[in-house]
């Protein structure tokens, strides 16, 4: 990335002491990082560099990152590397659904850098996967976090048409924000994701995620809240930007605990089924806690 795209005008805040990080001391933190490794699959808690990685882990729950660990796009909030990617592996839906057994989950979250030189944008990987997790328990919950694939319908129903449960899409930010923050991405494009895939499947759970702290303000926020919901997005999450390394967008602000108690309340109130909101919540962060009523 780029440091040009970052405004220098913006300064680093300082962390305050409700950002806490409890390092690894269960067993089961240790046996989930050996299977991943073993079955040589990538995870966006460690490529992201989530800060609940360590409690995810130690709980037996982990977020799949398939279509390998390198993205086309270097957007100036994530630690994701950006180079060329290799091509796609064959066998890594099938190891997905292996540790998907082996960790006995009843609720998997699925997610893929962004692979822009593919035709499909890597949409016929996420099916592969699905179908071998379904192959494997039709009973499981499959949530999908997907890319824009450039708002292509036929992208978007290639994954529908595998019968993911959830379908994820994160907004990232308010619409003032994102050229700043997101690369190559438009915020009305991802709207269009949102509105497609209800439009398309109206079965699925359409999902999305902000994250709140890049300067963003309030009836910003408000404003992309309405708009989720003119396009029928029903869960959302809200957490606080960490800054990944120096050369990534600087933290503007930190949002204290109680408002973003206050901005959930106010999503509730949107007519959102599920918010999760709060410093530490991610787009997966206990993703099972919200159980959709499932219609395949």
């Amino acid at each position: 990335m780029s440091c040009a795209k970052i405004d220098p005008a913006l300064h680093q805040a300082q962390k305050p002491p409700w950002i806490k990080v409890r390092l690894p001391s269960n067993p089961i933190f240790f046996s989930t990082k050996a299977l991943i490794s073993d079955l040589r699959l990538h995870t966006v808690c460690e490529s992201a560099q989530c800060p609940n990685r360590w409690e995810c882990w130690s709980q037996g729950t982990a977020t799949f990152m398939i279509a390998g660990d390198r993205c086309t796009r270097a957007c100036g909030f994530c630690a994701v590397t950006t180079a060329k990617p290799f091509t796609l592996e064959e066998g890594e839906p099938q190891r997905v659904a292996e540790a998907v057994r082996r960790m006995k989950l009843k609720h998997v979250v699925i997610t893929a850098v962004a692979r822009d030189d593919l035709k499909d944008g890597g949409a016929d990987h996420f099916a592969r996967t699905i179908t071998a997790i379904r192959q494997m328990d039709p009973a499981i919950i499959v949530e999908v976090l997907v890319p824009d694939f450039h708002a292509q319908d036929w992208c978007i129903q290639i994954v529908l048409d595998a019968g993911p449960d959830i379908y994820n899409h994160n907004m990232e930010t308010v619409e003032r924000l994102t050229p700043l923050v997101r690369s190559r991405a438009k915020y009305h494009t991802s709207l269009r994701v949102l509105r497609r895939a209800k439009e398309l499947s109206p079965v699925v759970v359409t999902k999305s995620g902000v994250m709140l702290g890049l300067g963003e303000k309030e009836t910003e926020l408000f404003q992309t809240m309405d708009d989720l919901r003119e396009v029928g997005c029903e869960v959302l999450t809200m957490g606080q930007y960490l800054r990944p390394s120096p050369k990534h967008l600087p933290v503007v602000e930190y949002i204290r605990p109680e408002q973003f108690n206050y901005y959930g309340d106010i999503a509730h109130k949107k007519g959102f089924l599920y918010v999760a909101s709060g410093p530490l919540v991610r787009s997966s962060y206990h993703a099972a806690d919200f159980h959709p009523v499932v219609r395949r």
